[in-house]
């Protein structure tokens, strides 16, 4: 009679055989949720002189559209990598900052750091050789300003607004540049106070969110009275509907000037949630809330039929 042995693995064999094949999985995956990719809309924002202009039609266009979303993508992600990489002490003391990636652990300090690195050079890089000089000068001032906001001007009051709605005019900007589109005074101002608003409304929330538990996290919370706060995002509110209505206004046809029932609508239900303090995570109110996405459906239908002069 035979017998057939099976050998069964110790149990500290499997974990050191399985843990480095975990942390090689576990790595990128961190390092991709490191980059935010829900944050990836915002960069849809590149399209925005272009629209405005009503250049969108051409085929060279939609592709070279298409470089700058993928090479500011690029770029943001490196400013969140060393940003969690420089935070990852003050986020694991965060309720929600705490899970990510950095901080947990789960990618180490210097593979953030260097990997930042590596997308922020890649992105200069192809700005250069795809685009042209002044898409690669607007891409690297916008890397050199969020480096310095990560490292010390987002302890600095009011600056730190103005630094984080700047990063959302550039995102505006780059399209245009990238095409050589003029852009014009009011779509500038309609953007940056827009971003004003929508910068100013996620720092109320998140105050609100934090009271009770100032010094635990951003420092600068501690700073800002709620009052001054949403001062700012009302304020910020008004000029941006100011600014559309005098561009809308500014252009013959009806459709453009319609478009302003539409924007100002916009801007009343995110300030619903601007004012309850639940405005936090801007993508989230954006992507998750219907009647939100029905008036921006609204908003672009009539655009698009001003820019098509019907």
């Amino acid at each position: 009679m035979v017998s057939v042995g099976v050998a069964v693995a110790e149990p500290g064999v499997v974990a050191a055989v399985t843990r480095p094949l975990a942390q090689a999985v576990g790595v990128p995956l961190g390092l991709v949720r490191t980059a935010r990719p829900r944050q990836w809309v915002k960069n849809v924002l590149v399209v925005a002189a272009p629209a405005a202009a009503g250049q969108l039609a051409s085929r060279h266009t939609a592709l070279q559209l298409g470089i700058v979303f993928v090479l500011f993508t690029a770029a943001a992600a490196a400013v969140y990598l060393v940003n969690d990489a420089r935070d990852a002490d003050a986020d694991r003391a965060h309720p929600v900052k705490c899970r990510r990636p950095v901080a947990a652990g789960d990618v180490p300090v210097s593979v953030a750091y260097g990997t930042g690195g590596l997308l922020a050079l890649g992105a200069l890089t192809g700005a250069a050789v795809l685009c042209n000089a002044l898409t690669a000068a607007l891409l690297a001032a916008y890397l050199v300003m969020q480096l310095a906001y990560c490292l010390r001007l987002k302890h600095v009051l009011v600056v730190d607004l103005a630094v984080v709605t700047t990063g959302f005019v550039m995102r505006a900007m780059i399209g245009g540049v990238a095409l050589g589109i003029p852009l014009s005074r009011w779509f500038l101002i309609t953007t940056g106070f827009g971003a004003l608003f929508m910068v100013a409304a996620k720092r109320y929330s998140e105050a609100v969110q934090m009271a009770g538990r100032e010094g635990a996290t951003r420092l600068l919370l501690t700073e800002y009275t709620t009052g001054y706060l949403r001062f700012v995002w009302q304020l910020a509110a008004g000029v941006a509907v100011l600014g559309y209505c005098l561009w809308a206004l500014e252009h013959s046809g009806t459709w453009r000037q319609l478009s302003t029932i539409a924007f100002i609508l916009a801007v009343l239900r995110y300030a619903v949630f601007a004012d309850r303090g639940t405005a936090g995570a801007p993508e989230d109110v954006v992507l998750r809330d219907r009647p939100l996405a029905v008036i921006g459906l609204a908003w672009l239908a009539m655009y698009g039929m001003a820019v098509a002069d019907l």
